[in-house]
């Protein structure tokens, strides 16, 4: 991993196309903004955790919704 130190109005260029900027350092928050084309996927990682989890979730339905699904086929007239 490469740390770096960056300042407000400073920025860092990954590849090409790919500008990272520091926008505002406020105490203990900074504003970044990420210049990159629309083919490149920015994402906050704690969503992509969240929607990992969720996907997990709806997979592996619980014993109580497979019981509740098989009983309505049978109850369903074919």
């Amino acid at each position: 991993m490469l740390v770096l130190s960056r300042r407000a109005g400073e920025s860092v260029v990954v590849g090409d196309d790919v500008t990272i900027s520091i926008l505002e350092v406020r105490g203990d928050v900074v504003r970044v903004g990420i210049s990159a084309p629309r083919s490149v996927a920015v994402h906050r990682a704690e969503l992509l955790e969240q929607l990992e989890e969720t996907n997990r979730t709806a997979a592996s339905p619980s014993d109580d919704a497979v019981a509740s699904l098989s009983e309505q086929l049978r109850r369903h007239p074919r």
